[in-house]
């Protein structure tokens, strides 16, 4: 099967389309024919390991001292179950699905083996493969933290990095609790997040929301970049302050918020589920999550797609195409 593979840490051009075995399922796993993956940009970190210095090393033990140990990147998909162990009663042959594959990887390729009781589930009905492909890794995560917020009708919300992955299904996720929302990301991504429903939005690189004298129940930054005291005086007393990609000093502080006053840091992992995937589904065919694709690349144009991931410019969901030909 072709597959895109990194054989070393570094630049986009590492990334090369080969032919490796097709994988065959154990007893408790399904193989997935993919029909479509997504490049984000935790696929670019890990392609280039540029991750904060605090984590490097435990990051780099567990990832691969010299070179990738999952050399397949890839974390979220949707294609069609090819077939399954003998165990697995949950799915049979023909069903589509969509998937998030966590540290385990192996998007980018045209068939992945993967756990029947794993972060998978059944394709939503009003979706394409390439649609819900994007849906994943940044449903799992909004779900994960805006669930633990608490949000009630009314509340004001703040996302930071609301066009990415994560930030994206919040804004949806936001609107759906019934929450007033204020989207901030870079002047050419405001008009999608008006589209996904947004109230208000605010391009960082003109304003700091920090400074407008706005108060939020819910400050969600996906990016790790706002910063921590102004945050917190943004919040309401018994506000939430959630951190999907936080830094080593923001962890730390937070204990300390936690423990002295009643507005509540959350920085804890978002583990995915299949409980969590058919919730996402759910929501899906309930017309709450919609996809937003920018742009779509074949598999052998994976380096081009990593590219343009790594400039920052990322509108929705970049999607990797992959066509049989067997």
């Amino acid at each position: 099967m072709k597959a895109v593979m990194c054989r070393r840490y570094g630049p986009p051009e590492v990334l090369s389309l080969e032919d490796i075995p097709k994988p065959r399922p154990k007893k408790n796993e399904v193989l997935i024919k993919v029909r479509a993956a997504t490049v984000f940009a935790g696929d670019c970190e890990v392609r280039a390991f540029k991750f904060p210095a605090w984590s490097w090393l435990p990051l780099r033990i567990m990832m691969g001292l010299t070179k990738p140990r999952w050399p397949v990147l890839g974390q979220e998909l949707a294609g069609e179950i090819e077939a399954v162990g003998a165990n697995v009663t949950t799915f049979k042959p023909g069903d589509k699905v969509f998937a998030a594959l966590e540290f385990g990887f192996g998007a980018h390729a045209e068939y992945k083996c993967m756990s029947a009781r794993g972060p998978i589930a059944p394709l939503p009905a009003n979706m394409s493969f390439e649609e819900a492909a994007g849906i994943p890794v940044g449903g799992v995560n909004a779900l994960h933290f805006l669930e633990r917020a608490n949000i009630q009708p009314g509340q004001r919300v703040l996302i930071n990095g609301a066009a990415g992955s994560i930030g994206s299904v919040g804004v949806q996720l936001a609107k759906y609790y019934g929450a007033e929302v204020t989207a901030v990301d870079s002047a050419e991504k405001l008009d999608v997040l008006r589209t996904l429903g947004a109230d208000h939005v605010i391009d960082y690189v003109r304003e700091d929301f920090t400074k407008r004298g706005e108060i939020y129940d819910v400050i969600f930054d996906v990016v790790g970049k706002s910063p921590y005291g102004r945050s917190l005086k943004c919040l309401t007393p018994r506000g939430h302050y959630l951190l999907a990609n936080p830094r080593l000093t923001p962890m730390l502080r937070s204990l300390w918020t936690s423990a002295t006053s009643d507005q509540n840091v959350m920085v804890a992992y978002a583990g995915a589920s299949a409980d969590t995937m058919r919730q996402l589904k759910e929501l899906i065919e309930a017309g709450y999550i919609k996809a937003i694709i920018d742009k779509r690349f074949a598999l052998s144009e994976a380096a081009e797609a990593h590219r343009y991931v790594d400039a920052g410019h990322k509108k929705g969901t970049v999607v990797l195409a992959v066509e049989h030909l067997d």
